[in-house]
């Protein structure tokens, strides 16, 4: 079987798995392409040579499990390079597929990697030096491991404005009287000011 391919898709046409439908390997075809336009790989070229790679792996396994969907294949295989070629350049090997994803695809959106190392992505033999460089500056960092404290509840000091300002509204609350003529003396006060502000 083989998938039909135009003249910027060259390299496919040596892709002839034997298990599977036309039909299916296809759709993973176009799921693949869509995998590398969401990282911002637009050169056909290298796309081509890239779906190519993930297509092969996946038609291998699929040799082996003619039930398995090629398409799943494909989309596993694809984050399987992709998980290997991250802990290539970040020097991380081994981390789990969460973190390696995760701090790989930040690293390599941040330092512009797609668009201005366009054949460097997922190449593991010829890793341009500015490029890992710029993926490595990139990267993020783990901070500390969380750890659990206990805070014992310690009373709040407001100094002492607050203590006399507390001190007047109790007064003020036990002395109706005296409440009643501060707010007469302060209703007063303004409209002496707005009186003379208008004058």
């Amino acid at each position: 079987m083989e998938l039909p391919v135009d003249s910027v898709d060259a390299p496919l046409s040596s892709f002839r798995p034997r298990t599977g439908t036309m039909e299916a390997w296809n759709a993973a075809y176009v799921r693949v392409e869509d995998y590398l336009r969401a990282h911002r790989i637009h050169n056909r070229l290298h796309q081509s040579r890239l779906i190519q790679k993930v297509l092969e792996h996946a038609a291998r396994r699929h040799e082996s499990n003619p039930a398995q969907d090629p398409t799943t294949l494909a989309a596993e295989e694809a984050e399987s390079l992709m998980d290997d070629w991250f802990a290539e350049i970040l020097g991380e090997k081994g981390l789990p597929h969460d973190r390696i994803a995760t701090a790989g695809r930040v690293a390599l959106l941040v330092s512009d990697g797609a668009q201005k190392w366009p054949y460097a992505f997922l190449d593991t033999e010829n890793i341009p030096a500015d490029f890992r460089n710029a993926v490595h500056q990139s990267s993020m960092e783990a901070g500390p491991d969380m750890s659990v404290s206990s805070m014992v509840p310690r009373p709040i000091d407001l100094g002492t404005i607050s203590e006399v300002a507390g001190e007047t509204l109790e007064r003020f609350e036990r002395w109706p009287i005296l409440r009643t003529l501060l707010l007469w003396i302060l209703f007063m006060a303004s409209l002496t000011v707005v009186f003379f502000a208008t004058r």
